[in-house]
C-alpha cells in the first residue's frame, strides 16, 4: 500500500512488507524547452557514422540514397531529412530521441552526494522507480535534467531521453522522492523489489 504524508511518501516490499519512507526533493526547471537536440551533434560527418558498428546497418541505404551528403555534419544532415519529411533519419536515434525536452535539477545541496532509491510521481500516481549508485545530484542534473545531442541516437542514453520527455510534457505535475541508502546491494535489491510490486507505467524493465 502507498500513502503520502506531507513531503514523505511510504513505499512497501513485496514479501518482506518493508516500508521504505522517501522524501521530497523539490525540482527547479529551466524555462528553456529544447527540441531537435539530436541536430546539434556535429562533431562527426554522416560518413564517419555509418563507418561505426552501432550504424553499419544503415551504410548501405545511406551510400545509395544520399553519397551527397556524407561529408555533411551528422546533425545537419538529419535536421534536414527531418524538415523534408524523410523518416529516415529516425534511424540514427534512440526511441525517444527526437522528443521535447527541459532542464530541470535539484539543489538540496545535504542530498547532492548521496546514493539510494528514487521515485516520480505526477499528479499524486507513482510513474518511475530508479536505482543511483553514485551521487543522486549527478544522475539527476546531469542525466536526466539535460539532454546532450549524443544521448538522442541508438548508441547514446535512451532512458534519460525518455524520462526527460515524460517529465517535460508534465512539468508542473511532476514530483521527485529519494530514499538514502549506503549498501549498493541494498539499493539494487529494494528498487528490484519495489519496480515488481508497483510496477511504474514509466518504467522499462519491470523485473517480472
Amino acid at each position: 500500500m502507498r500513502r503520502k504524508i506531507a513531503q514523505t511518501m511510504y513505499l512497501q516490499c513485496e514479501q518482506s512488507g518493508e516500508n521504505y519512507e522517501f522524501i521530497e526533493v523539490a525540482m527547479k526547471f529551466s524555462k528553456d524547452i529544447r527540441t531537435n537536440v539530436f541536430a546539434l551533434k556535429n562533431n562527426k560527418t554522416l560518413k564517419q557514422t555509418i563507418e561505426h558498428s552501432r550504424y553499419s546497418k544503415l551504410k548501405k541505404e545511406t551510400e545509395e540514397r544520399f553519397r551527397a551528403d556524407l561529408d555533411k555534419p551528422l546533425g545537419t544532415f538529419l535536421l534536414e531529412l527531418k524538415i523534408r519529411d524523410d523518416q529516415f533519419y529516425k534511424k540514427f536515434l534512440n526511441k525517444h530521441g527526437d522528443s521535447t525536452y527541459s532542464i530541470f535539477g535539484i539543489t538540496t545541496a545535504h542530498l547532492l552526494k548521496l546514493k539510494g532509491v528514487y521515485a516520480y510521481t505526477s499528479r499524486d500516481n507513482l510513474m518511475y522507480i530508479g536505482r543511483c549508485r553514485d551521487a543522486i545530484g549527478k544522475r539527476v542534473n546531469q542525466g536526466y535534467g539535460k539532454i546532450h545531442p549524443k544521448n538522442c541516437y541508438i548508441d547514446g542514453q535512451a532512458t534519460n531521453c525518455h524520462l526527460n520527455s515524460l517529465i517535460t510534457s508534465d512539468c508542473h505535475g511532476v514530483r521527485f522522492w529519494f530514499h538514502p541508502l549506503e549498501s549498493d546491494s541494498k539499493i539494487v535489491d529494494v528498487e528490484r523489489r519495489l519496480v515488481r510490486k508497483y510496477s511504474p507505467s514509466w518504467n522499462l524493465h519491470k523485473f517480472l
